[in-house]
């Protein structure tokens, strides 16, 4: 029994699906794979992730491949009840209501697991922290994480030697992490805020807390929109990088005093720390684009306001020793909470790589050990060339006499 809002909502639900269908054609030829070979027949599959028109796209196509699916919500703000709606029409279990309670939030995980999953699909780790904290009892087949930032979390078990059962890192994927990441995230984090508060980007002072992947593509589009781009990093290569791509590499402390917009992108907690927030201008709009609702310590700038409200969908204001400080989406993901989600040409290929990593878990079951895997480099290769192909490119393929220069060690110069 599914857990939704309104199941009228359902043909609403298929409009946006079929909309998505339309620009995931690589997961679109896996699922008709799949619907002839069966190859998860039997199979039981839990999972958690935000509950999108682009989810309804892979939910269906593990479905198609004859697994029982259940499925819940990796945050609490970014559930389409549409979507839900629909997917609950289409015989997938979903536990999954926009805006529920932390308590709900959580119930709705054991919904999941109380299906009794053979594998499980994460964004964020979620459900894999419950089956080692709270529900051992539950044998696991394997488990697929999408995100840096539960890849994170599921690192550091393998390291303590806690995890219980094999992973693969969807995201360690060059199809899913120079993609998604970068290009999803970086459109849609922009997305997020343009619609949340309607400011012109152009001439901003924009800071970018992190410049891994989902960083550069941040900072990517806010300096093509005109905006003066600094930004914050830990890593001396990366930092440099960004150096020499044109950027102001700065302290926090320093983007503090100047910044205009600061978007965080680290996976981390406090990236913006409570030391912060009395140099800000006043105005300044903060926004994350990390996982967790931690990156910003809004519980200290919550407690230490005089006042708290909400001034428009989506923007929190915070008034804070004289000056305002604006927050979207309660400092949740913005391009999910106050937009749409990465567009569905490139969840297209990080949904491809779900797909074939449940598939790539049943199949290798019996030989898989306890550890973070990443898929084989080969089916990388098979999704970006399908992509490629649908996106009007071609590939050059080497002569017989390159193959042979490239495999030897006899050539030198000449």
């Amino acid at each position: 029994m599914s857990t939704i809002k309104d199941s009228n909502l359902s043909s609403k639900g298929f409009e946006q699906f079929s909309w998505a269908s339309r620009q995931m054609q690589v997961l679109a030829d896996i699922k008709s794979e799949f619907e002839s070979t069966k190859p998860l027949e039997g199979i039981k599959l839990g999972a958690c992730m935000h509950v999108t028109k682009e989810t309804a796209n892979l939910m269906l196509t593990i479905k198609a491949a004859g697994a029982d699916v259940a499925l819940c919500a990796s945050n609490p703000l970014s559930t389409d009840d549409s979507i839900a709606a629909f997917l609950a029409d289409s015989g997938v279990e979903v536990h999954a209501v926009h805006g529920v309670s932390n308590d709900d939030f959580y119930k709705y995980l054991n919904n999941v697991l109380d299906t009794k999953p053979d594998i499980t699909m994460d964004d964020g780790a979620d459900l894999v922290t419950l089956l080692h904290k709270e529900r051992m009892d539950i044998p696991i087949m394997g488990s697929i994480e999408e995100t840096t930032t539960g890849i994170v979390r599921l690192r550091a078990m393998e390291k303590e030697n806690k995890l219980r059962f094999p992973v693969v890192s969807v995201n360690d994927s060059d199809t899913k992490h120079l993609f998604d990441n970068r290009f999803g995230t970086g459109q849609s984090s922009l997305d997020g805020v343009i619609r949340a508060t309607d400011i012109l980007i152009a001439g901003l002072r924009v800071g970018v807390i992190g410049f891994g992947d989902c960083g550069k593509g941040v900072a990517e589009r806010a300096d093509g929109m005109g905006a003066q781009v600094y930004v914050v990093e830990i890593d001396s290569v990366r930092a440099l990088e960004a150096q020499m791509q044109g950027y102001s590499v700065v302290s926090a402390e320093t983007l503090s005093k100047v910044a205009d917009l600061i978007i965080t992108v680290t996976g981390n907690k406090h990236a913006i720390s409570k030391d912060l927030f009395s140099s800000m201008k006043d105005g300044i709009i903060l926004a994350n684009a990390g996982h967790f609702d931690i990156e910003i310590d809004l519980e200290y700038l919550s407690k230490n306001s005089e006042s708290v409200e909400t001034v428009r969908e989506n923007v929190q204001s915070y008034k804070f020793k004289g000056k305002e400080i604006f927050v979207i989406g309660e400092g949740r993901l913005v391009n999910l909470v106050a937009a749409k989600g990465h567009p569905a040409s490139v969840m297209d290929m990080s949904f491809a790589n779900q797909a074939l990593a449940a598939k790539w878990i049943h199949d290798n079951r019996n030989k898989l050990k306890n550890k973070v895997y990443r898929l084989p480099k080969e089916l990388d290769q098979e999704i970006a060339h399908k992509k490629l192909l649908l996106m009007g490119g071609e590939l050059q393929a080497l002569s017989e006499e390159q193959k042979e220069y490239l495999t030897s060690w006899e050539f030198g110069t000449s």
